[in-house]
C-alpha cells in the first residue's frame, strides 16, 4: 500500500512537471516532489534489503544542491525580468 502511494506521488509529480505552467516556481516544486518520492522509494527498498543507508545521504546531498541551484536560477530570473513567467521573456536571445 505504501509503495502504491509513493508511485502515485512520483507520477503526479511527473504530470505536473510535464504540463505547461506559467511559473517557474511550480515547476521547481514539482521537481522537489519527484525527488521526495524517489527518496522514499529508495528508503523502503534499502530497508527491505537490509542495505546500508549511506547512499540515501548522498542522494539527499545531491537533491539539496539541485534545489539550491533551482532557487538561484529563480532569483536571478526575478531580478532580471521582474517575474517568473515563462511567457515574459524570450529564451532564444
Amino acid at each position: 500500500m505504501m509503495t502504491l502511494c509513493i508511485m502515485m506521488m512520483f507520477f503526479l509529480g511527473n504530470m505536473i512537471f510535464v504540463s505547461k505552467h506559467k511559473h517557474l516556481l511550480i515547476v521547481l516544486l514539482s521537481l522537489e516532489f519527484i525527488v521526495l518520492s524517489i527518496y522514499l522509494m529508495m528508503m523502503i527498498y534499502f530497508l527491505m534489503m537490509n542495505y546500508n543507508m549511506y547512499m540515501l545521504m548522498v542522494f539527499l546531498v545531491f537533491s539539496v544542491c539541485e534545489g539550491a541551484l533551482g532557487l538561484s536560477i529563480l532569483v536571478s530570473m526575478i531580478r532580471t525580468y521582474g517575474n517568473d513567467y515563462f511567457q515574459s521573456y524570450n529564451l532564444l536571445w
